[in-house]
């Protein structure tokens, strides 16, 4: 009989541990499952956050190139003389969508944005012959310079689909999104370049516009400084990858 009910109470025992056991497989499964969304989820939420590569209070991670020199105070990035160039060093971008924010100090000035950049730049015209300008400028024509070298144009290459450039000291907001081949400007809003490789372009008109061919997917980005009298100031540089719908 004592035989007998001590096999029933290891059978038990023994039951009770598996059981145990089978319930805390199960709970680590789910937690797992649960794990494994909320990391897809964070990744998801990552791809929708806008990343800064300025900080607002210094030029760490950037570089500059060329003639003048560009500096951070009021949490802007500024410059002094021209012509050269301010370039984030720590990667390539394409496919991604580039946010700059940016106002002219007087009420108008010259400067760009430049994508596509195909290696590091080492001086401040490779990047003007060799990448893209998405030029800043509402009033081309008071250097002699015509519609292509208006402000969200691809410089000297695309002509605008609507004029929204604001004059300083208002703020601009430009959106330049570069999906493989293709690039596509908004500026406060409003679509006014949309360019793919290969699309024509007219000749070339002064031997300071960037030279034909095409650029790579992926490449260096920098904001310009033009000049002394070309003052332009920057709060925000970011970019966010583009999603599959995106595409």
């Amino acid at each position: 009989m004592k035989k007998a009910v001590a096999v029933f109470l290891i059978c038990g025992l023994v039951l009770f541990f598996f059981s145990q056991s089978q319930a805390l497989n199960k709970v680590s499964k789910s937690e797992n499952r649960i794990s494994k969304n909320e990391s897809a989820s964070l990744q998801k939420a990552d791809t929708n956050q806008w990343r800064q590569l300025f900080n607002g209070k210094d030029l760490t991670g950037w570089k500059h190139v060329g003639p003048g020199s560009q500096y951070v105070e009021e949490g802007y990035i500024k410059s002094r003389g021209g012509m050269g160039l301010l370039y984030w060093t720590g990667e390539k971008f394409g496919n991604c969508t580039i946010r700059v924010v940016f106002r002219m100090r007087d009420t108008n000035s010259n400067a760009g944005v430049f994508i596509r950049i195909p290696i590091e730049p080492y001086e401040e015209w490779m990047p003007v012959f060799y990448g893209y300008e998405v030029q800043i400028d509402n009033q081309p024509e008071l250097s002699g310079e015509n519609d292509y070298h208006y402000t969200g144009m691809l410089y000297s290459l695309t002509k605008p689909l609507a004029k929204t450039g604001k004059p300083g000291p208002q703020w601009n907001t430009m959106e330049i999104t570069l999906d493989g081949p293709r690039t596509i400007v908004f500026l406060n809003g409003v679509k006014v370049t949309d360019f793919k490789e290969g699309d024509p372009v007219p000749a070339r008109i002064f031997d300071f516009e960037p030279y034909h061919g095409p650029r790579p997917d992926f490449g260096f980005i920098g904001v310009q400084n033009h000049g002394e009298k070309d003052v332009v100031f920057f709060k925000e540089v970011s970019v966010k990858p583009l999603s599959k719908k995106s595409k």
